[in-house]
């Protein structure tokens, strides 16, 4: 069993299959050594998490809906690299939350994801991020996050 493996196992995590586009775009396109995930919307229980941070949602929340986001693109990275053993490197993190306009803990929000890829990673999950909160984001959901990663 690979590291990583074992590290998805240990945090009793079960890697879903990846999602169809709600849209007119394809989850994720590969060039060179680089793969880029589209946004994938957060989720609980099978639907999509709605809400919004400061006004329907505490940050620990959306902390939470960022970890539940981090596993659809590991799910999603896993089919695009042939494996996850194969990611070199996390690059890039983009995260949208779904915000009221007085919420200024989106950053918070985001360590969900960037936490977890670090978790499952180590240094190779260490990445540039950007966190923006956004007046809404499809379908209400409360977070959306698009990933960079390079791949050996």
């Amino acid at each position: 069993m690979s590291a990583i493996a074992a590290k998805l196992q240990e945090l009793n995590i079960t890697l879903p299959p990846v999602s169809v586009p709600a849209a007119a775009y394809v989850p994720f396109v590969r060039t060179g050594n680089l793969v880029f995930l589209s946004g994938h919307i957060a989720k609980k229980d099978g639907q999509v998490w709605v809400g919004q941070l400061g006004k329907t949602l505490a940050t620990e929340e959306g902390k939470a809906a960022a970890r539940a986001v981090a596993i659809d693109l590991l799910g999603t990275l896993q089919v695009a690299a042939g494996g996850l053993d194969k990611v070199t490197r996390i690059v890039k993190v983009m995260s949208l939350v779904n915000s009221a306009p007085d919420f200024t803990e989106h950053h918070l929000v985001t360590n969900g994801c960037s936490e977890l890829l670090g978790q499952v990673f180590g240094d190779k999950g260490a990445h540039a991020r950007s966190a923006f909160g956004v007046a809404q984001i499809p379908m209400g959901a409360c977070v959306e996050i698009e990933l960079i990663a390079e791949i050996g």
